[in-house]
């Protein structure tokens, strides 16, 4: 009998330890990103967001001369997937020219419409290579 008191007295102080509930804390973060980057063929969609050299972007990253934005910045259609053109990623061994930020834009360089571009992934705003989702803005 005495192995049953203990047992009772254990799931009795179990059951109450389990109803106890902790006092709820609201807790509130705040992220200063900073202002987006300007460049004038647009940002890698990768921290720390340097400017991308023209040709990166297809011209569906384009509305009207204005670059969509990638990462914290985007404000486009919240399923967009664009191309990139990844021989122009500085991840990837280009060494090529890359504008600074505040930088203007060569006339010679139209963004809507790039010739001989040769986009080979889709990138959604965030940097993840895949297919499929809405291509907008200019011809590709």
């Amino acid at each position: 009998m005495n192995r049953f008191k203990r047992l009772v007295l254990a799931a009795a102080v179990a059951g109450v330890s389990f109803s106890v509930t902790a006092p709820k804390v609201e807790a509130q973060v705040s992220v200063d990103i900073g202002a987006e980057p300007e460049c004038p063929y647009g940002y890698y969609d990768y921290a720390p967001y340097d400017c991308a050299p023209y040709g990166y972007y297809a011209p569906e990253w384009f509305v009207g001369g204005v670059f969509l934005g990638a990462g914290p910045w985007f404000h486009g259609p919240a399923n967009f997937r664009g191309h990139i053109d990844s021989r122009f990623d500085v991840r990837r061994g280009y060494r090529g020219e890359v504008p600074n930020r505040g930088d203007g834009r060569e006339a010679s360089k139209p963004l809507d419409q790039i010739d001989h571009f040769r986009g080979d992934e889709m990138h959604d705003a965030r940097g993840h290579a895949g297919g499929g989702g809405h291509v907008g803005g200019g011809r590709r």
